[in-house]
This record gives C-alpha cells, sequence and structure tokens, in this order.
C-alpha cells in the first residue's frame, strides 16, 4: 500500500469496521471512519456516511482510493444502495473494494450475494470476505448473546448442525490484508476458525468459562422465523432462520486455513475468544 492511500472504512463502529479501522491505523494507514453520526474513532477522519443518503456519498469518498464495504444491517436488498455508491466509488477514484459477506451466501445468491457477484465488473481490485458465523454473536450485542446473559440460553433452529466460527479478530486481520497487500485477493474467501462447534458445544463452553449454566434450545424453523419477524422484517426474518435450518442440514460444518495462509498464523479458538472476553466480566 503506497503512501497517498487512505481507506475508507464503512460501518466503523461495528464489530468487523471497528477491528478493521484500529488494525489499519496501527499499522500506520491514513483511514476515514464512516458512520451515520460520523462517531469519532481513534486514529481516523470521522466521516458521515449512510447507505440510506446517497448526498453523504460524495463527502465520504473524497481522496479515498480503497474501501471496506460492510452492508446495511438488516436489509434484505442491500444492492438497492450499494450498488449505486459502488458505482459512485469508481467514479471518484477508488482502486480496491473488500466487502464483507457471508460464508451462506455465494455469489449471485440473496442479499449480499448480488453485491458480490458485481464487484469484480466493478473493480480490478478486490476481494469478498465469506467469514462464518461471528464468535462475538455469543459474547457481544447479538440476540444470542443477550439472550446467554438474560437466562443463560440460546435459541436456534440449527438443531445439532456444526459451525466454524470465527473471530472478528481474524476477520479484521484477513480484512487489512485484502486492503493493503501489494496485490489483492481478487477473489472470495471463506474465513472460519479451527474447528466446526455445534450450539450444543458452545453452551457446553460458555457454561465452562463462565460458571454460569448455558443451554441451546431447539427451535423448528416456523418458531424462529415468528420469533424473528418480532424484531426484524418478515423476509429478513425468513432468510436468517433458512440459515439457521441449512446450518442443520449441514451446510456450514467446514473449517478452512484461510486466517493462516494470510495472516501468518492460525485462527482462534471458541474457548480462547470466550475467555478473553467474558472472564473479565464473571
Amino acid at each position: 500500500m503506497n503512501d497517498t492511500s487512505t481507506v475508507l472504512v464503512t460501518g466503523a463502529t461495528g464489530t468487523t469496521g471497528s477491528r478493521t479501522a484500529a488494525r489499519l491505523v496501527a499499522a500506520g494507514h491514513r483511514v476515514r471512519a464512516a458512520g451515520r453520526s460520523a462517531t469519532p474513532v481513534p486514529g481516523t477522519e470521522p466521516v458521515r456516511f449512510d447507505w440510506f443518503d446517497p448526498a453523504t456519498f460524495d463527502g465520504a469518498l473524497a481522496g479515498t482510493d480503497r474501501v471496506y464495504l460492510v452492508p446495511p444491517v438488516g436489509d434484505p436488498e442491500p444492492a438497492t444502495v450499494m450498488l449505486p455508491f459502488l458505482r459512485r466509488a469508481r467514479a471518484a477514484g477508488v482502486r480496491r473494494a473488500v466487502l464483507l459477506s457471508s460464508s451462506a451466501v455465494p455469489a449471485g445468491g440473496p442479499a449480499v450475494g448480488v453485491v458480490h457477484r458485481a464487484l469484480p465488473g466493478l473493480f480490478d481490485q478486490w476481494a469478498v470476505l465469506r467469514p462464518s458465523w461471528f464468535m462475538q454473536n455469543f459474547t457481544g450485542e447479538h440476540l444470542h448473546a443477550r439472550g446467554i446473559r438474560a437466562d443463560g440460553t440460546i435459541l436456534t433452529a440449527a438443531g445439532n448442525g456444526r459451525v466454524g466460527f470465527v473471530d472478528a479478530d481474524d476477520i479484521a486481520a484477513v480484512a487489512v490484508h485484502a486492503l493493503t497487500d501489494d496485490h489483492a485477493p481478487d477473489t472470495d474467501l471463506v474465513l472460519t476458525g479451527p474447528e466446526a462447534l455445534s450450539h450444543d458445544d458452545v453452551a457446553a463452553v460458555l457454561t465452562e468459562v463462565t460458571g454460569r449454566s448455558v443451554v441451546h434450545r431447539h427451535l423448528t424453523y416456523d418458531e424462529q422465523r415468528a420469533r424473528l419477524a418480532a424484531l426484524v422484517p418478515e423476509e429478513f426474518a425468513a432468510m436468517l432462520a433458512g440459515m439457521d435450518r441449512a446450518i442443520a442440514e449441514g451446510a456450514e460444518d467446514r473449517t478452512t486455513d484461510t486466517v493462516r495462509r494470510l495472516t501468518g498464523r492460525p485462527a482462534r479458538s471458541f474457548r480462547l475468544v470466550a475467555e478473553r472476553e467474558l472472564t473479565a466480566a464473571r
């Protein structure tokens, strides 16, 4: 990455955006931290940015040649707002784009899969990060983590299906590589932790680490969809419940060596992350 490069990080106060911005700053890179409130992020230039307000696009893009893209949360059709922004970004001189997607969504799939499919045609230098489910879903502010804190339960329709849960810090480490390496990946990268765990396994680890009983309650697809529809738009709730069902059918039962290959160190285990993030609260 040359000395004149500036990275625009969208979702700069979020789970992966904040970690990516911090790593870029620590490595000496110039970062514009984008968010709806332009919240100050240490070492960065805060800029106002809202996916649903095109009037914020040009200001956020000024002087930027690389972007980290976190799709709008909860939007079942993010391409509607993301593709106009990406065309604007290309016209403004952005040369490299790194998109946060999901291991559950291939190029051309639903939601952010549409953006994934379009990205290579918009930028010569690109990458799509396709992480598995975040370990921080059980330690941060996700619905799972709130349920664990409230009554010690994890509610899913994932059955006994296993997932290669991944640490958000590992995602950020790969994002920084994809944004700053001399050669962009120019591909999609499936990111997982070192082992595939069921939600029952996760509950057992959390019980051991925190000293509080945590259990996984198995729901049906219909029960999970109805539960989530009370919290998010119905179409999005159906998609999330469908992802749980896919887990139950084995869709996420895999691990990759992507974190090791790109960062030079192994992906962190769920137990390590749980100990790091939860033992201080005991």
